[in-house]
């Protein structure tokens, strides 16, 4: 490991708790941790690791690569890991490192799954399009907002539109990729230009927050979010429905938190009842 970074030991977890029984894909592997230089300022892992001192935005620790290959070694064949549970495994300090390049070929190699979601481009550069097991890959890239000088105000992800054109590249590339509204906030998307990209497969997550989030983001309007869940504040049921029915893409799954919504989307809404992230359908 080069010097110059802390090393990041807690690599790989599975979720338990509310978040662990509803996610089919519960075992996180964090290349990188305590601190994501994206920085965004609703992000609930930046709430819950900074409340306990572990997050450094402008410095994240690094994982050893060969405590990862170990964690891989222990994971059985067949299943699906993700790679980011708290930190993004794309943000800039991959470019030096190249620890989630180094981590996908380990996957490749022990027969391990990846599902992927990230809000950098990079995900879409050449040297992981040749690395990326079309069997094996899953990628969800997240937006929040469409335009690119808005979203910069609250987060220092890649630009929006850059992440766009990487969700058409990894399309063109045959690969399984979804675009991820998340956090989805009403009044920062434009549905009209959301609704004429070429999408085929969307997955949404409505923003959760407490009183730290509310606190570093107060542009939001919080009055609405009156459902409190598993210590964060949700929006009830029906705006939630309202805002969903404003997007008009064939294929829509909800990423969910709260018990009873999270039941109604299985039952009446979710194209894959078993499967929230609807992993592997592509059109």
């Amino acid at each position: 490991m080069s010097s110059g970074f802390k090393e990041y030991k807690s690599i790989c977890r599975t979720v338990g708790g509310n978040e662990g029984a509803k996610c089919k894909y519960n075992t996180r592997l964090d290349v990188y941790g305590c601190g994501c230089s994206h920085d965004c300022k609703y992000c609930y892992a930046k709430s819950l690791l900074s409340f306990r001192g572990l997050w450094d935005a402008d410095a994240p620790r690094v994982a050893n690569l060969k405590k990862v290959e170990t964690a891989i070694a222990k994971l059985k064949k067949h299943t699906i890991v993700r790679l980011g549970g708290m930190t993004d495994c794309f943000q800039p300090l991959e470019e030096k490192k190249r620890i989630t390049l180094e981590t996908i070929k380990l996957l490749n190699a022990y027969d391990i799954g990846y599902l992927i979601v990230t809000k950098s481009h990079l995900v879409a550069n050449d040297e992981y399009l040749a690395v990326f097991n079309k069997r094996l890959a899953h990628i969800q890239i997240s937006v929040t907002c469409l335009d690119d000088v808005i979203a910069g105000d609250y987060e220092r992800a890649s630009p929006p539109s850059k992440r766009l054109k990487a969700i058409y590249d990894l399309h063109r590339a045959g690969l399984d990729v979804a675009l991820r509204l998340s956090p989805l906030m009403e009044e920062y998307i434009d549905f009209d230009m959301l609704n004429s990209l070429s999408i085929s497969k969307c997955l949404v997550e409505f923003l959760r927050v407490n009183s730290t989030i509310k606190k570093w983001f107060p542009a939001v309007d919080y009055t609405k979010y009156t459902v409190k869940h598993s210590n964060y504040y949700h929006l009830p049921l029906a705006e939630k429905i309202r805002i969903l029915q404003k997007i008009k893409f064939g294929n829509i799954s909800i990423c969910e938190d709260v018990t009873e919504h999270y039941d109604y989307w299985k039952k009446h809404y979710n194209p894959n009842s078993d499967d929230c992230c609807n992993l592997g359908f592509m059109a």
